[in-house]
């Protein structure tokens, strides 16, 4: 089981990640919705596409931008649709 942590709380938690560039990707149903933010923020991989990102709000504290996910993967990474990366002090252990 792989965990993602912030602030003393686990935010994911599965046992279906998929590990990508020294990221685990994980299930968007295993992550704990009320602890994202959306943003406005994106970044772009060449062979992954446009990233979108996340902030994370655990006890009024908030990690901006620790999460990102590709809505719209380029077919390279077609199978990373649907799931969420994390970093930015989140331990993925």
């Amino acid at each position: 089981m792989v965990r993602a942590i912030w602030n003393e709380s686990v935010i994911a938690e599965s046992d279906d990640t998929l590990l990508l560039e020294g990221n685990h990707y994980f299930p968007l149903e295993d992550v704990r919705s009320e602890a994202l933010r959306p943003s406005t923020t994106t970044s772009r991989c060449p062979w992954k596409g446009t990233a979108n990102y996340y902030s994370i709000e655990i006890d009024g504290k908030i990690n901006r931008d620790a999460a990102w996910y590709y809505e719209d993967p380029l077919p390279a990474a077609a199978k990373i649709k649907g799931r969420v990366a994390f970093w930015k002090g989140v331990k993925v252990q």
